[in-house]
């Protein structure tokens, strides 16, 4: 197929994309490429272009002759989209609907988004379905579900609509994040031999990047039938924050120093991933102690270099740098 990864740059696109161009698909990849463009190697069958979604102009061009959108690029997180909330929303909310329009009208088959499972807010219930009523916390959360309904709104037969809402992903990539709990806790535990712990009771869904990059192939090689303004949630399993923790230090050493401290962070879920598994028989392969390895790994062959100073694997560090607006 021929695909374009908005944000094929970042994090889970640096996975994404060099796994779609192994299965024989061509790539198109736009991002603003503010972390690098070396994150991806050059090949013959991808395209770099190093632009902006809220460029509709250049959205026409590119999107001549594309079947598929995997569109992952945005402000991600809370912390980032406060550091900036009228580009968060320019980038996150208002280029999303022209993205669409334009993509449906250059006839792009299947169209997935990337949501987030923090629209979910706080909820008490022990399994968290994707038919649940969505209480977002913050205008993050909240515009990641209003571009999902912005998304269902054209689907068709013709334009093949499907949002995903991952966990937090942990886990090694080329374009390293180190600025999400699991791989925050790794970096601390390999090289202060200490975490800290803020509350540590609140369970938090996390997915290790390679089973998130598996879960979009499996939604865009899926019967269109089965997925058609369908929404999944992606994870692994629900853990508290004091049993990540215990899962970095079972893997970097029993001499690792937890700190325990307050949170007024009071998040809490717990996602169920039932309806994936049961219609398009995904299932989770790696564990959170997987992801730990792997970090590990590339600390060990400094494949991760000055992991708590260097900007780039920190994004409100990278966006202040440079003065995104």
């Amino acid at each position: 197929m021929k695909i374009l990864v908005t944000g094929g740059a970042g994090y889970v696109g640096s996975k994404l994309v060099p796994k779609l161009l192994k299965s024989g698909h061509h790539v198109k990849v736009l991002d603003l490429m503010i972390y690098g463009e070396d994150v991806l190697d050059d090949h013959p069958n991808l395209e770099k272009i190093k632009g902006d979604i809220r460029n509709q102009e250049l959205l026409k061009k590119v999107l001549i002759s594309q079947e598929a959108v995997i569109h992952l690029a945005c402000i991600s997180n809370d912390p980032s989209f406060e550091l900036n909330p009228s580009l968060g929303k320019s980038i996150n909310l208002d280029s999303f609907e022209p993205l669409v329009k334009i993509s449906r009208a250059c006839g792009v088959n299947k169209f997935i988004y990337a949501s987030s499972s923090s629209v979910y807010g706080i909820k008490k219930e022990k399994d968290v379905t994707e038919d649940m009523k969505l209480e977002p916390l913050t205008d993050y959360s909240k515009f990641k579900g209003q571009c999902e309904q912005i998304l269902n709104n054209y689907k068709s037969d013709d334009f093949i609509t499907t949002t995903i809402r991952p966990s937090t992903v942990c886990g090694y990539a080329r374009r390293q994040r180190l600025d999400l709990v699991v791989n925050i806790l790794t970096n601390h535990a390999f090289h202060n031999r200490k975490i800290k712990v803020f509350g540590g009771d609140q369970l938090r869904p996390n997915v290790h990047i390679d089973d998130m990059v598996d879960s979009y192939f499996v939604v865009l090689n899926a019967n269109y039938k089965k997925i058609n303004g369908e929404i999944f949630n992606v994870g692994f399993k629900n853990q508290t924050v004091n049993e990540l923790a215990n899962n970095v230090k079972d893997v970097i050493g029993n001499d690792i120093e937890i700190v325990k401290s307050d949170s007024d962070d009071n998040r809490s879920y717990h996602v169920s991933c039932k309806k994936i598994s049961e219609i398009l028989g995904f299932n989770t392969k790696l564990t959170i102690k997987d992801a730990v390895m792997d970090l590990k790994e590339a600390f060990e062959k400094k494949l991760i270099i000055n992991s708590f100073n260097d900007e780039k694997f920190f994004n409100i560090k990278r966006m202040q740098s440079i003065k995104l607006f």
